[in-house]
């Protein structure tokens, strides 16, 4: 499966002897799936169909879809509301004013696309009915399409990003102040420190503060771990499909291990190298949110 973003937009239209109809469909971030559907009077049928059809191809994002319905005369036919122009040259009268005409017809809903005359609602077709759900699955199977394009390029930066906290890993591990001579003489460095201004410390003390000062000079098992990170966010852009909730879970983790190895550093080049890391983790993540 690839990985798919939960942005995208399409458009799917088409018509047949008395109407013409278009459906519009958009996806935006969500921290789960949330469909929003506006639908035309008397079109409401659609509204579980569309729902299930969305549901089953989806898993995150706000999805908002929209159906338009009008009619397939020429362009420029009209006709008008009787019922609604009787209404209001009533209500003129009611209110001792006169009725111009050519005020009225300027009233919305007053003049209208002209539509078919047949007293059946243009829904009860049941050949038009399974023409517009299949544009409407066209819709969503062109969203699908898009958000995975869109997946895709997100998935080769996360990839860059990936290659870039490797690097950084990498850098620190060979950092001849990460090695364990290096740690072993600052170590030897701050106990002598410490028995110089701590002349009466006791034994017990004092291997209580080596081994504090053990535990903070050593950032090793840190890096092990976001190489191990590492590996499982690689596993799973190879798995693909809805893996964003735990994608973000798993840059938390990063970002904790680089936390962990800016503060225990010593030495500035690794601070650096630490500094670095939480800015490439930053970018990642930020990518991160917008994948399914």
């Amino acid at each position: 499966m690839t990985v798919a973003s939960m942005t995208g937009f399409a458009r799917s239209e088409g018509a047949d002897d008395q109407l013409r109809w278009v459906w519009e469909v958009r996806s935006v971030n969500g921290k789960s799936l949330d469909t929003r559907l506006r639908l035309p009077g008397g079109w409401e049928a659609f509204d579980p169909i569309a729902r299930k059809a969305l549901q089953s191809r989806f898993k995150r994002g706000n999805v908002s879809l929209s159906l338009e319905v009008k009619s397939a005369q020429e362009k420029g036919a009209l006709q008008i509301n009787e019922t609604l122009l009787s209404a209001l040259i009533e209500r003129s009268a009611a209110a001792g004013q006169e009725a111009r005409i050519d005020t009225l017809l300027m009233v919305r809903g007053v003049v209208e696309p002209a539509t078919e005359t047949d007293d059946a609602h243009p829904a009860s077709d049941p050949d038009r009915l399974a023409a517009m759900q299949s544009d409407l699955n066209d819709a969503i199977d062109r969203l699908a399409e898009m958000r995975g394009e869109e997946g895709s390029r997100i998935a080769s930066v996360l990839r860059d990003h990936l290659g870039e906290i490797e690097g950084l890993v990498e850098a620190a591990q060979s950092n001849a102040d990460a090695t364990p001579t290096a740690i072993r003489a600052r170590l030897d460095q701050q106990i002598s420190d410490l028995l110089e201004n701590n002349a009466q410390m006791s034994e017990e003390r004092l291997a209580q503060e080596a081994a504090m000062l053990a535990v903070k000079a050593d950032i090793r098992e840190e890096l092990d771990r976001l190489s191990a990170h590492i590996e499982a966010a690689r596993e799973l852009l190879r798995e693909g499909g809805a893996i964003g909730r735990r994608f973000d879970f798993l840059c938390q983790e990063f970002n904790r291990e680089a936390n962990t190895v800016a503060s225990k550093s010593a030495a500035l080049e690794l601070t650096r190298i630490g500094l670095d890391l939480k800015a490439v983790i930053d970018r990642l993540r930020e990518q991160v949110q917008n994948i399914e």
